[in-house]
């Protein structure tokens, strides 16, 4: 029972807790200097699998950048990703399953590397409003509710590949979604909430 305990204080210890942290994770993944990609595995590697919020983030960020959220096919892939992790949530899963096929996926280092130096400045500002507030969006209940939006998310990232701007929206709203678990922000959940409406709304006009 304490080796337990033990194992999971060290992965709640690695896991980072702001965006800038998230940030700095990415790069660790880029370190193997045989290859010029950074694979989706080497990614989750340096976040860890264990906790849902690190890996909301994780799509959520991808989707976002520039230049490679930009990747033809990305938001779908990493609409999958969402999609697995969300579904093994509801189902009470304490180490998520990924399919290697998905964590082969890869991207160049120099892409990445240059999509996060931009991002580090918002991901600053935005950490700076990071607060335990509303804790009831972010715990229990909550969470559920969390996954169910990140799953109707998931659904419509395939067809946003064709609506302009919204696997942005898509991106942001699981970005909202991460962070909002890891800091315990109840209100940052809620606006995150209202993202995932409007970009849905969006996607069916879009399309309609």
């Amino acid at each position: 029972m304490e080796a337990r305990v033990s194992q999971a204080e060290t992965d709640q210890q690695h896991e980072p807790h702001n965006l800038e942290q998230m940030l700095d994770r990415f790069e660790l993944a880029e370190r193997d200097e045989k290859t010029d990609q950074v694979t989706l595995g080497d990614v989750l590697y340096e976040v860890g699998r264990r906790s849902f919020a690190p890996l909301l983030l994780v799509p959520g960020i991808i989707t976002l950048l520039p230049i490679v959220g930009d990747i033809p096919g990305v938001p779908t892939l990493m609409a999958l990703l969402v999609l697995l992790v969300a579904v093994q949530l509801l189902f009470r899963a304490h180490h998520f399953w990924i399919p290697k096929f998905l964590l082969n996926r890869s991207v160049s280092k120099h892409k990445l590397d240059k999509a996060v130096n931009w991002s580090r400045r918002p991901a600053r500002f935005l950490d700076k409003f990071l607060k335990p507030r509303l804790a009831f969006l972010t715990h229990g209940p909550g969470i559920v509710a969390v996954a169910l939006a990140c799953i109707a998310i998931a659904l419509a990232m395939p067809p946003m590949e064709v609506v302009p701007f919204t696997a942005n929206g898509a991106g942001l709203a699981l970005t909202l979604f991460g962070l909002s678990l890891m800091a315990h922000d109840g209100l940052l959940a809620a606006v995150a909430f209202v993202m995932t409406f409007a970009t849905l709304l969006f996607v069916y006009l879009g399309l309609f």
